[in-house]
């Protein structure tokens, strides 16, 4: 039997998040959870339409898995993110105990890597890279239009 549900078909759904954050206006990141191949939450960037500065896909999607499964810690949880988690989103899987990271784009500038790579919680699988391509470019696309626009103003 096939197994469907591969690190590939949950990153797929998160980059689905982040086209949705796209067309908002928002910078365009995405994030589903999972537990037991059911996705239980799922959020993109909410930061503009909130005007809140902790409205992170990762921050959104967690609240709402914490919601879906009655408790705060997200124990045998994976959560799939399409931009590798800054310090505070990376602060709060910690809390959550997530136990598997799996995100599509390093960022280089912001991500928990450049701040304190111990940042998530001990226990926690990270995997990288998975989808990095289409997680790239989903970013690079906003940002050039962005300046784009900026440009003609």
């Amino acid at each position: 039997m096939i197994d469907i549900f591969t690190d590939e078909y949950f990153m797929k759904e998160a980059l689905k998040e982040a086209q949705n954050a796209f067309e908002k206006n928002e910078v365009p990141v995405g994030c589903v959870i999972v537990f037991n191949n059911r996705i239980i939450a799922r959020s993109h960037n909410l930061t503009e339409c909130l005007n809140d500065v902790t409205a992170h896909a990762e921050m959104q999607a967690i609240t709402a898995a914490a919601n879906t499964l009655g408790g705060k810690y997200l124990i045998d949880c994976k959560a799939y993110i399409t931009l590798e988690p800054c310090g505070m989103c990376a602060s709060a899987l910690n809390w959550a105990q997530v136990s598997e990271v799996i995100y599509g784009a390093s960022d280089e500038k912001k991500g928990y890597h450049s701040i304190n790579p111990q940042m998530l919680h001990p226990k926690t699988l990270v995997k990288k890279d998975i989808m990095e391509k289409e997680c790239s470019e989903i970013i690079k696309l906003f940002f050039q239009q962005k300046r784009k626009r900026k440009e003609h103003k």
